[in-house]
């Protein structure tokens, strides 16, 4: 899989608003999917299954098995990827211009 694709797959797997709401509950601590899936009451569990592989397939949970139960662990690397990829140098680059913007308002007072 190329980079671009790894990109694509992080990208749609991000876009339902379900899916990042797995992620949010997932972000202090691994849950079991039958504790996912109460989350979700207007969800059938078939669905909420759903949401949890294709997060999965793009890396961002990480299912371990512990019996009967399947824990689900978030794996956050994939979001910071993103974020060193995409989010930091362009907040650097707005933080870089309010500072410009600062020191040009100052200099005109």
């Amino acid at each position: 899989m190329s980079i671009s694709d790894h990109f694509d797959t992080i990208f749609k797997a991000l876009a339902a608003p379900v899916r990042r709401q797995i992620l949010d509950d997932l972000r202090d601590q691994p849950l079991t999917t039958g504790s996912l899936c109460a989350h979700f009451p207007e969800l059938d569990r078939c669905t909420v299954m759903q949401h949890i592989k294709v997060l999965e397939e793009a890396d961002l949970v990480l299912p371990v098995r512990k019996g009967r139960e399947r824990w689900n662990h978030l794996n956050p690397l994939p979001i910071h990827e993103i974020h060193e990829r995409w989010i930091g140098p362009h907040a650097a680059l707005a933080v870089g211009k309010l500072a410009t913007l600062k020191a040009d308002l100052e200099r005109q007072s």
